[in-house]
């Protein structure tokens, strides 16, 4: 039974606090739409999800109505492309222009499962994929692409990472009329998940079922709000934190249960994560300074955001028993007014960055670089964060986006939940004889458990 003032409490969320649901992800298995040519497989695609999911933004609309809840974006996930084309590899350009056709057709904020999964090695036709990516980013609007380059139980494949140092940078090039915008619609990861409703890195896992509907709660300002009448320790601190991530996660799978019956779809999991926007009062940076630091990224930043990402995360397992996705506190740079504060304060820098990845959701995320960054540095920086997703058991990943023409001190703007960005600066230092060593860093010993 939910009590009066439960629902005065939530309420309260939806009007001041910035809580919403993030997103409603339809995924969606196309094993069927294989076809012996790119054509035939293209219509096939456009033709099952546009007929699957052609009522997911009016469903959503009608719940966010129905219980008085944002529902701010409404997404699709589809099976890993670069199964479904393997035996068409040059048609992967149009079919990301079909994705693109049915994401626009259906008025949904982003597609993804533009997705290879290489974390061992790639075949022919997934380097093919890969080298597809510039020109289906550059040429698309709502598709999102992921590369998996590593896992605990496979290790980390350099080749494929040292291939998309130079992918990104390619991106970046053929989209700088737009402040290299294609690089945040590209994530390189680390033990991705199947059942993610977040961009860019969310695809329809082989594991899953024929449609599924995953959901991704957020609310940062909700927590911060809490915080902000707590006197008390930090194991005050944490409780609360915990007991406001199950009232949110709680509202998140109402939504989620709904919406899988209305789409006649598997209800899949709900994805309990603080993820930020640009919004003023919508900040994990914000938390951990309402937590008692004076700035993000100074002295008891990684203390405080592994205790928030703990207690974000038993709040929504007390509250569920479907969490799933990442689940956690996400830093997205861009998306977070209280972490660009925290580059420009000088604050909150690379390293530091870096190493607040490790005790949190997702890694390096929304981050421009200088354009002038090279392949080489990429790659690296991309082997430094998988490692810490591989060597821990947790999903990492890196979205990097080198603007080109632009050096730090100056700024990117992609509007919206992408936000803006200032140019962080990265080292000097080179790791190109590194990189271009090549091979597969072996997977841990742990990994080797049965």
């Amino acid at each position: 039974m939910i009590s009066t003032r439960e629902i005065l409490e939530t309420i309260d969320m939806i009007d001041k606090q910035h809580f919403d649901v993030r997103t409603i992800t339809m995924g969606i298995s196309l094993f069927d739409c294989i076809k012996s040519t790119t054509k035939e497989t293209c219509d096939a695609v456009y033709t099952k999800i546009t007929t699957l999911a052609k009522d997911l933004t009016k469903v959503s609309e009608d719940i966010s109505e129905m219980y008085g809840i944002p529902i701010v974006n409404k997404r699709v996930s589809v099976t890993p492309i670069s199964l479904i084309m393997s035996s068409n590899p040059t048609g992967y350009v149009e079919m990301a222009k079909t994705l693109d056709r049915a994401a626009d057709l259906l008025q949904i904020d982003f597609i993804g499962g533009y997705t290879a999964l290489c974390h061992k090695d790639a075949t022919i036709s997934e380097m093919a994929f890969i080298e597809s990516i510039p020109e289906a980013l550059a040429s698309t609007s709502r598709v999102c692409a992921s590369v998996n380059v590593a896992s605990t139980k496979a290790g980390i494949n350099m080749d494929v990472i040292k291939k998309m140092g130079e992918i990104i940078v390619k991106t970046a090039e053929m989209t700088a009329d737009k402040d290299s915008i294609g690089c945040a619609k590209l994530v390189v990861f680390a033990n991705a998940v199947e059942d993610n409703p977040f961009m860019a890195g969310a695809f329809h896992g082989v594991g899953e079922g024929e449609t599924v509907i995953n959901v991704g709660v957020s609310g940062p300002g909700v927590v911060k709000t809490a915080l902000e009448s707590v006197d008390g320790d930090l194991t005050d601190i944490a409780e609360v934190i915990k007991k406001t991530a199950f009232k949110i996660t709680r509202v998140g799978e109402l939504v989620a249960k709904e919406a899988a019956k209305r789409l006649g779809s598997t209800y899949g999991i709900v994805d309990r994560s603080l993820a930020p926007t640009p919004v003023m009062g919508d900040s994990v940076a914000h938390i951990l300074e309402e937590m008692g630091l004076e700035s993000v990224g100074g002295p008891g930043t990684i203390a405080a955001l592994a205790m928030l990402n703990d207690a974000v995360k038993k709040g929504g397992v007390m509250a569920s028993n479907h969490i799933g996705g990442l689940s956690g506190a996400f830093i997205p740079v861009s998306e977070d007014i209280g972490m660009i504060d925290g580059v420009k304060n000088g604050s909150l820098c690379f390293e530091m960055l870096e190493c607040m990845t490790c005790v949190c959701s997702v890694g390096l995320d929304m981050i421009a670089i200088p354009g002038s960054t090279t392949k080489e540095t990429i790659s690296a920086i991309i082997a430094d964060e998988v490692s810490i997703g591989v060597v821990n058991c947790k999903t990492t990943a890196v979205r990097l986006i080198p603007a080109i023409g632009k050096e730090v001190g100056d700024e990117v703007n992609f509007g919206g939940l992408l936000g803006m960005a200032p140019i962080i600066k990265i080292s000097k230092f080179s790791a190109e004889k590194f990189i271009k060593r090549g091979g597969r860093i072996p997977s841990p010993m742990h990994s080797h458990k049965n």
